[in-house]
């Protein structure tokens, strides 16, 4: 009886591997599915973090002001965020902390983002800066936009109107 079970089992067993040996390979390779990338994303109407805030003691953009005319110490004699066609748009940028050098960059861009201008001014520190566009013929009128960046990273933006 103990043959005839074992051999039963030999049996089933040579079967199940012949069966299982045999079986037809799919002519396309099969793959994983793609990984779904956007579960790590936030829902659109989730605010984006914060940048990292800058080390103590480290150069920051602490005020950003609009305007048409600058003093000797290049801030704005008077705010504004709506312009004149012929007006040349002054943005006053004043920095503060460590006497570390950086790199401030003004974008500024017209309606769906057209870059109308970007200057570079590497800075050494504390101080006040002055950024300038000017269109003798005339802006267009419109809504525009200035992007400040300090070292690569986005530090303050300005929206303003031509009219």
């Amino acid at each position: 009886m103990t043959s005839s079970l074992s051999r039963a089992i030999t049996i089933a067993l040579f079967a199940t591997l012949a069966v299982a040996g045999c079986k037809k390979k799919d002519a396309t390779p099969t793959t994983a599915p793609a990984a779904d990338t956007t579960a790590s994303l936030p829902p659109a109407s989730t605010p984006l973090p914060a940048p990292p805030a800058p080390a103590a003691g480290a150069t920051t953009v602490s005020g950003v002001e609009l305007g048409n005319a600058v003093g000797a110490d290049n801030r704005v004699t008077t705010a504004m965020t709506t312009f004149g066609a012929r007006d040349t748009i002054h943005a006053s940028v004043t920095t503060t902390g460590a006497a570390t050098p950086g790199k401030l960059i003004a974008r500024w861009t017209f309606q769906d983002g057209q870059e109308v201008k970007r200057d570079t001014l590497d800075i050494s520190g504390p101080g006040t800066y002055d950024f300038h566009i000017a269109k003798p013929d005339g802006w267009p009128v419109g809504r525009y936009k200035l992007e400040l960046s300090l070292d690569g990273n986005v530090v303050q933006t300005r929206d303003f109107e031509v009219r």
